[in-house]
């Protein structure tokens, strides 16, 4: 059929017509040829079509090994394998580029395979091998895939909106990244006394903000530089050992593995959180 819908026998150079009867949807770039005998057309269909099979089975096989050397010898390099499967080879082109939008430098998108058309068993053979993910664009799984997907867990997810599919792919992403670690300050200290005793130094402290734990960091501070950066290794109060001491009182405190600590010098501690990244 040509662009008016009228049925044509012959189509010239630059004429745009429709074709029926293909088993598959070919892509864009794709060569149609044109043949006389039908028997030998599909012949060489079949031969093409298994070459491309054993080409895709070759070039998955030839991905995974260097992405498994590439993890050694980048360290470990964490990847996300996705399936995209949707309605139109629009569709996965304008997923594609969407989603190379969100790479990072420490995780990797990995599209290993993408057709148009519903999600079949192959898809989840494919996902199980590859430890991927599927997702599907404006179309459905089968029963075999749906199946065989539960009983490999194999995850399958499906949308009708693109910017459903890239939020949640970031969202994951943002979940694989090494969290920054974060300073959070809980307290300021002044050092009014310094007691040596046997096993070291033990500073006499007024907390004038915050509250002060046992679990903390510790900074040693003297005239605005950074002496030494350490754990606390005991708290006190009077001679109790305590778990805190809020602001306003005083307290002895032994720095680990530092014993110059002077009057005047300032302390402040502070805990280390692990905070999620984004990309």
């Amino acid at each position: 059929y040509n662009d008016q819908g009228v049925e044509v026998h012959k189509c010239l150079p630059g004429e745009a017509v429709e074709i029926i009867g293909l088993e598959e949807v070919p892509l864009a770039g794709d060569q149609l040829v044109v043949m006389e005998d039908l028997s030998l057309a599909r012949s060489i269909a079949n031969q093409r079509k298994d070459k491309h099979r054993a080409t895709q089975r070759m070039n998955r096989a030839r991905v995974t090994l260097e992405n498994l050397y590439s993890q050694i010898d980048q360290g470990e390099v964490k990847e996300v394998a996705l399936i995209i499967k949707a309605d139109t080879q629009g569709s996965i082109e304008a997923l594609r580029d969407k989603l190379k939008e969100i790479q990072h430098d420490e995780v990797k998108i990995n599209i290993i395979h993408t057709g148009v058309g519903g999600i079949n068993i192959s898809d989840v053979q494919l996902a199980d091998a590859s430890n991927a993910i599927i997702i599907g664009f404006y179309v459905t799984a089968d029963t075999e895939a749906v199946s065989l997907a539960q009983e490999r867990n194999v995850e399958i997810r499906t949308y009708q909106v693109i910017y459903q599919v890239v939020d949640e792919v970031k969202a994951a992403l943002e979940g694989m990244l090494e969290p920054e670690l974060k300073e959070v300050e809980t307290a300021r200290i002044e050092v009014r006394e310094v007691f040596k005793i046997k096993s070291g130094t033990i500073a006499g402290c007024y907390v004038k903000q915050g509250k002060v734990e046992r679990s903390n960091k510790i900074r040693v501070v003297r005239n605005n530089v950074v002496l030494y950066d350490s754990s606390i290794e005991s708290l006190k109060r009077f001679k109790d050992d305590v778990k805190e001491v809020k602001e306003g009182f005083e307290c002895g405190i032994k720095i680990q593995n530092f014993n110059d600590i002077k009057v005047g010098d300032e302390l402040i501690a502070y805990r280390v959180e692990k905070v999620a990244r984004t990309l």
